[in-house]
């Protein structure tokens, strides 16, 4: 029946994907659930090639205490007593991982002998394969799919994720050394091990990208990891790419007629480990070239007349480049380490002749100089002393680091904080650029300026006697160049992890565009702020800019390429001989006048000091440089809340519809809505404590239809631009009251969403405006802000499950009885953020408390509010559950989408780091219209997502211009059907999420089969991937693979 097959190969560098008889794994535990599912994912792929493949399973949940030795022995024993293999003439391919978690449990110092046992331990086990097992091949991969938990003591996100990084890095190094030393084991021509290219690691979550993970993106995100094994266990090809120029496909390949083998060091020889010539000089001393040091006559009263020997203190904040991060590292585990004496704004070891830095120029001025950081250690330290800098720290933590800064400078005895005057430099910027395209609003330009503008406000409402250096994020773009030379023998993949938004985007590609266009408007943001004059209102207070890294110059070796002696071990971080630059560029800076700074950073000049002048003997402020501010026009007054629309097709379809899938805006003819208070607009226009009740149905976010868009911004409003004849909207102004089709009650709770649909359909039913048959239908769900704000007074009847029951319930009445009807349900938000709001008048203080008292009442960090939040998260999951299935897809003109717009919610803030108050009403809990705008314009822009792919946050920021428009590609609401790849190629759907992981289509004309559906159909998925699988053989140098949208770029 089958086609006769060769013989096994004989020798482990011939071995192909459809040879492999047993696939095993090593190294998983009980909390490896991520990882098993990623290795399932493989054994389904690799099923094509042998749809007899056996998956041996017994160390798949092993104790986590269990070496991997220990590990190897049972899988050893257990393959030899399998009877359904032949131990001896069966191809294994045993997948060893090495969890990375293990080096973050320990202390600093002892890394370097965990490191090595857990290298040993690998030795070890890799030996009892080779052995007692013949005819195996062992794939070795590192698995730090914990980011977002603490490391070796760390205090902050940031410093959790490049100390994980580092120790990542550092153990693929030793890894890939013990191969070598061993020669891959390959004593034998039946056995050998390769080390995977990359560490698998998950995105982290929450914290590092400003957002959790929803479940479709863990999905799309376990894809990618086994997409990323696949194809490391294949032979590599010349010119294999994941990505296109924006980073938005990515490919599986096949294996090809020329390497169709599984990799080995035999058939795919690697880049060996070599050693890397020193980096570091020993030492980075300046010359001092200026003879005057002596201090004003009298301590000056005026910041525009200080003298650098007039300066009594210094102090610092920022990221790992101001911490000292590697700065004398010549391996990537040192890098973890922080040189805060040899930090080039702060730090304070030795003296100007062997170390460069801010400090030891101004210690030739004033012996007694105070403040400065010496040796090494965290902030914590001794040492540190006013560098309270922050490894990985972002624009955000920033403000944390002043307040521990001021706090440190009251109480300190070495600091007169009153009369001393102190230069502070802040410095950060560049690891919210490295994140940037992962979360756009949480690093956004006016995100990153309000972190600036509260920690500037906070030194300047605090601090006397004091100038700020506030010096620009430097031009990231030409670092790139470090990590395209391979004879550099940089540790990109390391950098990919640490800063993926810098790294990763393709030359030219719209990513790579919106890069230099955030780090430039982040520089220019900074001149804005400064320039407003807010920080000049004082005498004995002001900020400069100091722009000296607006443009960088790479260093160069003779022969073109760049230097790498100016970068620590890691590329990343700054070696000494950079630090020492930057040290002389902002000595320089603080000299020369405003309009005439230096604004660009050249690696490869001759930076000599500069020195005061007889006539021209102050530290620069805009004062003493006769500079007049510019400041940015200021916008007038916002008139309303409406919004600008510039979308051209507006036609609806040529015929009705009868499909959801094939919907256009144009071809709703009603809208409706069900919920609680924030759909039917509960206080939203309330100017005083008599109105925080009334219902302002008319700009209702999902429902509301006062006036027009140019006035009032709500989904109904959008949507009449499409189709002028649109029905079933509230309004209050402009036209007849009419409550329409909002069904929403204040106070409502999930419960009461069936009463609510049932009440619609009744509605619908009996409104001779509406064809009850034949028109298309919007129903617009959103509830359960109730249910969590009661949640402690009632536990069992608001349980998650019964939230989920209840929606459900109200979605089958839905289903069942009416047709052609797309049901937006939006997610509920995240609450906790609610308990920020806070106002000063009475209803501010009472109506919280009242209205949402399990939320607002708990205090922080209390069990009662971390249940809270427990249940928020289960509410989320199991509305996430609820849709993903396939309860509704059972008719052709029905269609359920959660739209996941708030499913991370950001209370938006202003400059004083207190919540806006535009955005609520009066009564600091109720939503206002200018919220209400922002969410209509967030629920329209989700509609036209792919499913998988939608924005998950919320981007209240001011701009008429937000509202996106349908394109001629994808003219259609997205729905589940419409959003997949077309013509679909995914994987048969489990119980789990839908995935999207793609499978290889060697031969076009041939159909792609996954033999794992059960009963007879076993048959025929043997034959068809057999056939596939031959005729793969002998097509020519195919490498085709199948398309999957990606979401990073």
């Amino acid at each position: 029946m089958f086609a006769s097959q060769p013989p096994p190969p004989s020798t482990v560098n011939g071995v192909r994907p459809s040879d492999v008889a047993v696939i095993s794994s090593i190294g998983l535990h009980m909390h490896s659930t991520e990882l098993s599912t990623v290795v399932s994912r493989l054994t389904e792929l690799m099923l094509m090639f042998n749809p007899a493949l056996i998956r041996e399973d017994t160390n798949l949940y092993a104790p986590q205490q269990r070496r991997l030795v220990e590990q190897a022995e049972d899988v050893s024993l257990d393959l030899q007593n399998n009877k359904g293999t032949d131990v001896d003439r069966d191809w294994k391919l045993v997948l060893l991982f090495v969890q990375v978690d293990r080096l973050c449990a320990v202390k600093q110092p002892q890394v370097q002998s965990v490191l090595q046992t857990v290298v040993e331990e690998v030795d070890d086990a890799l030996q009892l394969l080779s052995s007692q097992l013949k005819r195996t091949i062992v794939s070795v991969a590192l698995w730090d799919g914990e980011q977002h938990k603490t490391c070796m003591d760390a205090n902050s996100e940031g410093e959790v994720r490049l100390l994980r990084t580092l120790l990542t890095q550092s153990l693929q190094e030793s890894l890939g050394e013990l191969l070598v030393k061993r020669r891959w084991y390959n004593d034998r021509d039946d056995f050998s091990v390769s080390l995977q290219d990359k560490p698998l690691f998950t995105v982290p979550v929450s914290s590092a990208r400003g957002k959790h993970v929803s479940e479709a993106e863990a999905t799309q995100q376990t894809d990618n990891l086994m997409m990323q094994m696949w194809t490391n266990l294949l032979q590599p090809t010349v010119g294999q790419h994941n990505t296109d120029d924006s980073g938005n496909i990515m490919t599986l390949p096949c294996p090809t007629e020329d390497r169709p083998f599984l990799r080995t060091e035999g058939n795919s020889p690697s880049n060996s480990p070599s050693d890397v010539s020193p980096l570091l000089l020993p030492f980075i001393g300046t010359e001092m070239p200026c003879e005057d040091f002596s201090p004003s006559a009298f301590v000056p009263t005026s910041v525009h007349e200080l003298r650098p020997a007039d300066i009594n203190g210094v102090a610092a904040v920022g990221d790992s480049l101001t911490a000292g991060n590697g700065i004398a590292s010549n391996n990537i585990l040192d890098v973890v380490r922080q040189y805060r004496g040899l930090s080039w704004s702060i730090g304070g070891d030795d003296n100007l002749t062997t170390v460069t830095t801010l400090p030891n120029i101004l210690k030739y001025y004033n012996s007694n100089l105070t403040g400065f950081s010496v040796g090494m250690g965290k902030e914590q330290s001794p040492q540190a002393f006013l560098n309270q800098a922050v490894a990985g720290a972002k624009s955000k933590d920033i403000p944390s680091q002043v307040r521990t800064l001021v706090k440190m400078m009251k109480n300190d005895s070495r600091i007169n904080f009153e009369s001393d005057w102190k230069v502070i430099t802040l410095f950060v910027g560049g690891n919210d650029i490295c994140d940037h395209c992962y979360n756009s609003l949480l690093y956004s330009a006016e995100s990153y300026v309000q972190s600036v503008r509260e920690s500037l406000d906070y030194l300047h409402k605090q601090v006397p006697r004091a100038l700020v250096n506030l010096v620009e994020p430097l031009h990231i773009i030409p670092l790139r160049e470090m990590h395209m030379d391979p004879s550099l023998k940089c540790p990109t993949l390391l950098v990919e992890i640490l800063c993926p938004c810098v790294i990763l985007p393709k030359p030219k590609s719209k990513a790579f565009q919106m890069l230099d266009d955030i780090n430039r408007i982040y520089q220019r943001s900074l001149q804005d702020l400064v320039e407003s004059g807010r920080y000049d209102t004082r005498s004995d207070f002001t900020v400069v800019v100091q722009p000296f890294l607006r443009k960088i110059i790479l260093p160069r070796l003779p022969d073109g390429r760049p230097d790498r002696s100016f970068f620590s071990a890691d590329c990343f971080h700054l070696s000494q001989k950079a630090q020492t630059l930057f040290a002389r560029s902002l000595w320089n800076n603080m000299l020369e006048p405003l309009g005439n700074k230096t604004s660009q950073q050249d690696f490869n000049a001759d930076i000599n000091l500069k020195c005061p002048t007889k006539t021209s003997p102050y530290i620069r402020t805009f004062n003493n440089s006769d500079y007049r501010y510019t400041p940015s026009p200021t916008p007038g007054p916002i008139k309303n809340w409406g919004s600008d629309f510039s979308c051209v097709d507006l036609v609806p379809s040529d015929t009705v519809p009868m499909s959801v899938n094939q919907l256009r805006p144009a071809d709703i003819m009603v809208v409706a809505a069900l919920g609680d208070s924030l759909t039917v607009g509960t206080g939203a226009k309330a100017k005083n404590f008599f109105n925080i009740n009334k219902e302002y149905k008319g700009v209702s976010w999902s429902i509301g239809g006062d006036k027009d868009l140019e006035t009032v911004t709500t989904l109904p409003n959008i949507l009449r631009k499409f189709n002028p004849s649109l029905k079933g909207f509230s309004t209050d102004q402009g036209l007849p009251k009419q409550k329409g089709f909002n069904m929403a009650a204040a106070g409502a709770k999930t419960s009461d969403i069936p009463a609510q649909a049932q009440a619609l359909i009744k509605a619908m039913r009996e409104d001779k405006k509406v064809d009850f048959e034949k028109d298309w239908k919007l129903v617009t769900i959103f509830v359960g802000g109730n249910d969590l704000c009661h949640y402690c007074i009632d536990q069992n009847t608001l349980s998650p499950k019964n939230y989920s029951h209840n929606l459900k319930v109200g979605l089958d009445m839905l289903h069942k009885e009416v047709p052609r009807l797309l049901v937006n349900v939006v997610e509920i938000f995240e609450i906790l953020p609610f308990k920020t709001v806070h106002g000063k008048s009475v209803a501010c203080s009472l109506v919280p408390r009242t209205s949402c008292p399990c939320v607002i009442n708990p205090i922080e960090n209390s069990p009662e509010l971390d249940e809270i939040k427990r249940i928020n998260h289960e509410y989320q999951i199991e509305i996430q559950h609820l849709i993903s299935g396939d309860r509704y897809e059972g008719k052709e003109d029905f269609a359920v989408v959660l739209q996941p717009f708030l499913h991370n919610s950001f209370i938006p803030h202003t400059g004083k780091g207190e919540a806006d108050p535009s955005f609520f009403s009066v009564d600091c809990f109720h939503v206002s219209e200018r919220a209400h705008a922002e969410m209509a314009i967030a629920l329209w822009n989700n509609m036209l997502e792919p499913v998988g792919r939608k924005q998950s946050y919320n981007n209240f920021t001011y701009d008429r211009s937000k509202i996106h428009c349908p394109s001629q590609a994808s003219p259609f609401v997205f729905t589940k059907i419409n959003s997949l790849p077309r013509p679909p190629a995914t994987l048969p759907p489990t119980s789990s999420p839908i995935s999207t992981v793609p499978v290889p289509r060697c031969p076009s004309s041939l159909p792609v089969w996954v033999p794992v559906v059960a009963g007879f159909v076993g048959l025929l998925a043997g034959i068809t991937a057999a056939y596939m699988l031959f005729s793969c053989r002998r097509k020519d140098k195919v490498q085709r693979g199948v398309e999957m949208k990606a979401t990073n770029f």
